[in-house]
């Protein structure tokens, strides 16, 4: 009788490569790692545990450790690198783009970038040095100072000549920049329009100066926007005077997108974007751990509010069942609003205009649902119990929440942004402790009221 294979494992290529690690087939590991392209390379070795990953690594083709390396989240990024010298790491990385080289080397510990700095050879260095002497999350620490130039008194030609003497042009080149001789932006020329213009015509007449160049100092989610509103390819930067620095690729502006949602979806958790899944126990216990202690603190404090009313619920015990479903549902609704408002001001949707009008619409929503699931447990708790004072009473306490949980999930996101605290990271326990608060002191506040 022929035995049954497991599809869903026969075709995952890392059961097949833990299969074949285990078996000592090295050779045959090696041979599949070379049929994988870089990024695939990449993810493998995020989805593979420490054991597996340490023999992966030391399979991988040398000149293609750079390139892999660029692909890895942060944390295992920093695993491989803590153990390179400064040498070391700028022969791993040799042949990176300067954006992707100062991304890597942001991660590293002062020291370190600076001895990786003083070991790279001098025009190198001082490319990579203007990228990191700007904030990480800007255009300056995005953009590539490669980029092509070009006179506007040059004619078609010679452009065109000039950029044959190049063994290959910058990667998503669409567009050739035109400066003049202190490298002040002043248009672009599309290759379409290059490829295509009489060849006699000067630059100056076939070039487009109503362009949109982005500041270098502008915040990276502003240049997603730009490039999300525009259908850029790429864009060009500019320095507070108007001089050109670099410019920002599409393939950049996807990692900040990525990194923007994932960073969004995470921090909800308490945890970073960049973790690695199969970190070990200890280090991925000890960042918990923190958050875990924070949530604890604002669970007292909703404790601390029942803990008010603990003569009521010793003479109406059956308010302990209910109280949990006022709380759920005000955390819910909130949430629905806190989510809706940390998305729209990710996408710049936002502004003190229009914030009013939001609130507005969260309350209406808050009040319509509010009437009509008060209306619905008010029933269900009169017939479990028969206590008409009772339905009154959890059906006023959901309609109160739901409306402080509309109003709260609307509010605290734009309240943190202003105090420079991430609306994501911090606007969940917020919010938590605001609905669990407000619904047990509305529930158990009125309950006392009417029953003692």
């Amino acid at each position: 009788m022929s035995e049954v294979k497991d599809s869903s494992t026969s075709s995952d290529p890392v059961f097949e490569l833990t299969q074949a690690i285990d078996s000592g087939s090295l050779y045959q590991v090696r041979q599949m790692i070379k049929t994988l392209p870089t990024a695939g390379i990449a993810h493998l070795l995020e989805s593979s545990p420490p054991r597996t990953r340490t023999i992966l690594w030391q399979l991988i083709d040398k000149d293609a450790e750079g390139e892999v390396i660029h692909y890895l989240n942060e944390d295992l990024q920093n695993d491989i690198l803590r153990d390179l010298n400064p040498h070391q790491v700028v022969q791993l990385t040799e042949g990176l783009a300067d954006d992707d080289l100062a991304d890597i080397l942001q991660q590293l510990p002062q020291q370190v970038t600076a001895e990786v700095l003083q070991a790279m050879d001098l025009q190198d260095r001082q490319r990579v040095e203007s990228i990191l002497s700007y904030a990480e999350d800007t255009a300056g620490g995005l953009m590539n100072t490669d980029t092509v130039t070009v006179r506007r008194d040059h004619t078609v030609e010679l452009v065109l000549r000039y950029l044959r003497r190049h063994e290959s042009l910058p990667e998503m080149t669409d567009n050739v920049l035109v400066v003049d001789r202190n490298d002040y932006l002043l248009g672009i020329i599309p290759l379409r329009t290059l490829l295509v213009s009489d060849p006699g015509t000067q630059v100056r007449d076939v070039m487009r100066e109503d362009i949109q160049a982005i500041p270098v100092d502008m915040e990276a989610t502003q240049v997603a926007q730009l490039f999300e509103q525009h259908d850029w390819v790429s864009a060009a930067v500019v320095d507070n005077s108007g001089r050109l620095v670099g410019r920002i690729t599409i393939d950049d502006v996807v990692d900040v997108i990525r990194d923007s949602t994932e960073h969004s979806l995470m921090s909800m958790a308490g945890l970073d974007e960049e973790d690695d899944t199969f970190a070990p126990i200890w280090k991925t216990a000890r960042r918990r751990a923190v958050w875990l202690g924070v949530n604890l603190l604002t669970a007292i404090f909703a404790s601390m509010v029942i803990y008010l009313f603990q003569d009521t619920l010793d003479q109406v015990v059956y308010l302990a069942v209910l109280m949990p479903i006022v709380a759920n549902m005000g955390g819910v609704a909130g949430t629905q609003t806190l989510t809706l408002v940390i998305r729209s001001l990710a996408l710049g949707h936002i502004s003190p205009s229009n914030s009013r009008w939001l609130l507005i619409r969260e309350l209406g929503v808050a009040g319509l649902n509010g009437l009509l699931w008060a209306t619905v447990i008010s029933v269900i708790a009169y017939l479990w119990y028969r206590d008409a004072q009772l339905s009154y009473i959890i059906a006023a306490a959901m309609m109160i929440n739901l409306m402080t949980a509309a109003l709260a999930g609307a509010y605290l996101p734009l309240f943190l942004k202003k105090l420079k605290i991430d609306p994501a990271l911090a606007g969940t326990v917020a919010l938590t402790t605001v609905t669990d608060s407000i619904g047990f002191f509305a529930f158990l506040g009125l309950a006392q009221t009417f029953y003692l």
